[in-house]
């Protein structure tokens, strides 16, 4: 690496820095927001809250949306993976588990790129430490939820096991993100957004009569929030660093965003880690760690 290109590497890292502590919050207000207002309501609120957020940002700085049909097409399924399928599952997964073990789960996904990447698109380098990383990733996760497993599925397995797929929606989107290179971060976030919100709201006016709610202050701070600065902000920063530190380098915030997670519910909301799922924590890190461990060139 030359001297030149370290202060853009370090600027880049930064970046992902506030990714993972944007995103580790995300777990905290979707908790708080939850328990009041339903999934489906909450991640529309989310999307089209931060989808007004980033028009403004969009006409600010003089952009456009995309306007032929293929694009909006792609924006739709790139929406689908890392908004309205992932999102809304975690959502649901919240009722019943504590924001800091989904965080914990949901932060697998560096793993499920690896495994993807190597088994169905052969773009990812295989070594012998990537290979035991994501053994070791998939063992953690066992740890987590092994021990509720044995005690017959339930409620509270159900939202663990919606937290991993949300984990493997967000790796598929971290892959798939590499489509959006010929537009800017805010245009594919835009993008992504308005998509989102043309399900959802439709799909939250059906299903939840969200006129009909009357969520205290407290959930819907939690909202905006989650929509401007964990929604609005983040997507300008994950498409960004999409385009820069690739599928891989954008999904090892996961396990900086795990310790984010983990340690807001346990200060804030008083949530316990159990031993068990301490070591699969530990085991979960050291496995991402390993599959985003740099390999010398040749």
């Amino acid at each position: 690496m030359s001297v030149a290109e370290k202060p853009v590497l370090m600027g880049e890292l930064a970046l992902l820095w506030l990714l993972a502590l944007l995103w580790g919050s995300s777990y905290l207000f979707i908790k708080t927001a939850v328990a009041e207002i339903p999934p489906v309501t909450l991640i529309a609120a989310r999307v089209s809250i931060a989808a007004l957020f980033l028009l403004l940002i969009l006409f600010w700085r003089d952009e456009t949306l995309p306007r032929d049909f293929r694009a909006w097409r792609q924006l739709l399924l790139q929406a689908f993976l890392n908004s309205i399928g992932a999102w809304t599952i975690l959502a649901w997964g919240q009722q019943y588990v504590d924001s800091g073990l989904a965080s914990v789960l949901n932060s697998t996904s560096p793993v499920f790129v690896f495994l993807i990447s190597i088994t169905f698109i052969r773009q990812e380098p295989m070594n012998i430490l990537k290979l035991m990383g994501a053994g070791l990733g998939l063992i953690g996760v066992v740890l987590i939820v092994g021990v509720d497993v044995l005690a017959g599925l339930g409620q509270q397995v159900a939202g663990q096991l919606a937290a991993i797929v949300g984990a493997i929606m967000y790796a598929c989107a971290a892959i798939y993100g590499k489509q959006f290179v010929h537009l800017s971060a805010v245009v594919t976030a835009t993008g992504t957004m308005i998509c989102a919100s043309v399900v959802l709201v439709p799909a939250s006016l059906v299903l939840d009569q969200p006129w009909l709610l009357e969520p205290s202050m407290n959930a819907l701070s939690a909202a905006v929030v989650l929509a401007v600065l964990c929604t609005g902000c983040a997507l300008l920063i994950y498409f960004r660093l999409v385009r820069t530190l690739g599928s891989m380098g954008v999904a090892s915030q996961a396990y900086l965003r795990a310790g984010v997670g983990v340690a807001l519910g346990m200060f804030l909301l008083g949530e316990q880690i159990t031993p068990v799922i301490g070591v699969g924590l530990l085991a979960a890190i050291l496995g991402v760690a390993a599959i985003n461990w740099p390999t010398r060139r040749a």
